[in-house]
């Protein structure tokens, strides 16, 4: 303002005053606050709804302009300190006193403004979204969004009876950030961003897609978090993780969903901190190595599992608060537990309070839906070639390795990121600038993601849930991969479940899928998966889908989690499978911990542990799991007896593995192998011990100087009815 408020009345403004009372104006600060011209100084507040206003600091009332909540103070010019307060009765007869905050300047830097424009900004959590500050000694909250397509945004909540009137925030430039720092604002405080669209001008109010905690659902508002004082005790743990060759580490990971392992009183959800304490025990027994959890992202709908975020840079209050998820990590990590974590950078949901249709346009998804939906899922799909869009997401992966210790990304649903005509009919995708149906936007940003989490932090990992036969996802990006750190065999997956359902009578006409996925191995890094999509949706648990009576069954779970656990690559297997869950599972529901009453069930538990001590004692079992020279086959023919047996190597070890996949017991079993001397029968899944019929070996096996399957020696052995058995030379 170039000039005082004398007289004027509301028909008397110009276009700025006008812009203020409507609330429409871009940078509120030019006209409220503080301003001086000539000798004078003047205050000029909006406050809907007050009955008065004073200045504090000179003990002076403020005039209300006529026909208006606009109250104006004049003065000397220097009078006012820079920062200074205002008191007022508001509508609900209420005594108000507060810093103005149109007396602050801007907070918000440019490097960080020009950072974020161009996709480059890895933190951007730190400048944008609710942040405690102290400005000139002044406490409050600063906060910023981004909305290109707003002609106002306002800080709306508790603090101003959800009035948007009353907060709205200065544009930063020509990159549509918004900015505001609230004086007395502090952890706690309730917000949302009310947004009018410059071009319709309907308003919008939604919650920070910055927001690093939220109401508990229903509710959705967003909640100003304190400042992370959480005192870590996982420094060990992290320097050990940079240097680790996890490669040739053993990696045997429990899927967990947070929701339905394991209930409080009454049903109740338990907290991040009493499930860090169980969770921890259980795994610390059976010998799993990691943990790796469903999305604790922020998300409305406890049926979408997490899958379907709406808050990137939260937890989910379901469990506690931020602090409480930070005290679960640290205790895995003091118990030498890691931590994986599911995230979903592949979709977000609809809902209206969140990402979509942000500040009115299509701003993080496309806004052609045959790039901007996903048909199957009801879902939005982001605009990876917009370097905002971009940096929010890559921002989000870091900040869950920056503040929470999280020790590698499971990243979902990366197939229907890399091809533009993923499950589309014919018609209804566009080709990419060469014509194509690779998603090349897409492809850069996973490019950007593996990279900056390995940059950033060293020895976390990068998983992809990927399904296709896209060549070098887990090779560097240097030589033209995507980076990752491993991928899911899927197909592994498939041609196993599918070949392990079948009546044993007929496996023999399958035979080749057990022997097929060893052709491209060594070509990804996989991770092999018994996870939380092969038990729901009427697929039944991983007990139900054996053939056979229970006796079969189980015997059939347990031959096949020996062949995964003695197969090449890291283990993932889903909560509940372990004690062999009855039910499919249901993510309302807790885990049926009775089961393991029963001698079958906690045989089955049993089982495992004796599997995860195994194959991390073992160098041969883990050492080279990505590599061709640690596995041959002994005998991949024997079709007809539908057996299969191999060797799995490592330093100076050696495990020979049989597996007999029909319940006919085989006695006089001869196997080839490639040394003399005793052989030590270490695993039977058929043992008592596990609920087996004991079927064996009784302890030790003398190699006999025949050649047998093309080597030099061979053991003459019984193979267990549905079993498998695992030897180890001795000495």
């Amino acid at each position: 303002m170039t000039t005082l408020i004398e007289d004027l009345k509301v028909s008397d403004f110009g276009p700025a005053l006008k812009a203020v009372l409507n609330a429409r104006h871009h940078d509120p600060a030019a006209v409220l606050g503080c301003h001086a011209s000539g000798e004078r100084e003047q205050v000029l507040a909006y406050l809907p709804g007050a009955a008065d206003a004073r200045v504090v600091e000179v003990d002076e009332p403020m005039e209300r302009v006529p026909d208006s909540d606009l109250f104006h103070w004049n003065g000397p010019r220097g009078t006012l300190p820079g920062r200074y307060r205002l008191r007022w009765t508001d509508r609900h007869g209420q005594v108000q006193e507060r810093h103005d905050p149109y007396c602050f300047p801007p907070q918000l830097g440019d490097l960080d403004l020009h950072l974020f424009g161009e996709g480059r900004h890895r933190h951007a959590y730190r400048f944008l979204g609710a942040h405690e500050a102290m400005v000139d000694g002044v406490a409050g909250t600063l906060f910023a969004v981004w909305a290109p397509g707003a002609e106002r945004v306002s800080v709306v909540g508790d603090f101003n009876h959800w009035d948007g009137r009353q907060h709205p925030m200065r544009v930063r430039g020509g990159g549509g950030i918004w900015e505001l720092f609230v004086p007395a604002l502090g952890a706690g405080t309730v917000y949302k961003f009310e947004i009018r669209n410059r071009d319709t001008g309907q308003v919008f109010l939604k919650t920070d897609p910055y927001g690093q905690l939220f109401e508990r659902r229903p509710a959705t508002a967003a909640v100003v978090t304190g400042g992370d004082d959480y005192g870590w005790g996982d420094g060990d743990w992290l320097d050990a993780r940079g240097r680790r060759d996890w490669q040739r580490l053993p990696m045997s990971i429990y899927e967990v969903h947070l929701g339905s392992w394991r209930h409080g009183s009454g049903g109740a959800f338990t907290n991040y901190r009493e499930l860090a304490t169980a969770l921890v025990d259980h795994v610390k027994a059976l010998g799993f190595t990691h943990i790796e959890l469903l999305p604790v992202t922020e998300h409305p709908l406890d049926a979408s599992w997490g899958y379907q975020t709406t808050g990137y840079y939260a937890p989910t209050s379901r469990f506690g608060m931020p602090d409480d998820f930070r005290f679960f990590v640290d205790h895995c990590h003091q118990n030498g537990i890691g931590v994986l974590m599911d995230w979903a950078p592949a979709h977000f949901p609809r809902d209206q309070f969140a990402l979509a249709t942000f500040d009115g346009t299509a701003l993080y998804e496309h806004s052609d839906p045959r790039r901007g939906e996903h048909r199957d899922w009801g879902t939005l799909i982001f605009n990876y070639g917009r370097n905002e869009v971009k940096n929010f997401l890559l921002s989000s992966a870091i900040y869950w390795l920056d503040e929470f210790h999280i020790d590698g990304l499971r990243v979902d649903a990366v197939a229907s990121m890399l091809y533009l005509d993923y499950s589309r009919e014919d018609d209804d995708w566009v080709p990419n600038k060469y014509g194509g149906n690779e998603n090349l936007e897409a492809i850069e940003f996973l490019r950007e993601l593996t990279e900056a989490t390995h940059g950033e932090h060293p020895g976390t990992l990068m998983v992809a849930e990927e399904s296709t036969a896209w060549p070098q996802v887990t090779r560097p990006v240097w030589v033209g991969g995507l980076g990752f750190s491993m991928k899911w065999n899927m197909g592994w997956m498939h041609d196993t479940l599918e070949y392990i359902t079948k009546d044993p009578i007929h496996r023999h006409f399958h035979h080749d899928q057990l022997t097929f996925g060893l052709l491209y191995a060594f070509t990804e890094n996989f991770v092999l998966p018994f996870s939380h999509d092969e038990v729901v949706h009427m697929k039944g648990s991983m007990f139900e889908k054996m053939p056979g009576d229970d006796w079969q069954r189980f015997a059939n779970l347990r031959l096949l989690y020996t062949y995964m656990w003695t197969y090449p690559g890291k283990k993932l297997l889903f909560m509940g499978s372990e004690f062999a869950q009855g039910r499919e599972w249901r993510a309302d529901d807790q885990l049926d911990w009775y089961l393991l009453d029963y001698p079958a069930h906690s045989g089955m538990q049993a089982l495992v542990r004796d599997l995860n001590h195994l194959y991390c004692a073992s160098p041969a079992l883990h050492e080279r799991e990505f590599e061709h020279g640690g596995f041959e086959w002994v005998d991949c023919h024997d079709a007809p007896q539908s057996t299969i047996s191999y060797l799995r190597l490592g330093g100076d070890s050696v495990q020979v593995v049989v597996l007999n996949f029909t319940p006919v017991p085989r006695q006089g079993y001869r196997i080839g192998v490639p040394a003399p001397g005793v052989y030590h029968e270490v695993l039977n899944s058929d043992s008592r011990f596990y609920g087996g019929s004991d079927v064996g070996n009784g302890g030790d096996l003398v190699a006999e100087a025949q050649p047998w399957m093309g080597r030099p020696y061979s053991l003459n052995i019984t193979l267990p009815p549905l079993g498998a058995v695992v030897l180890r030379p001795a000495g």
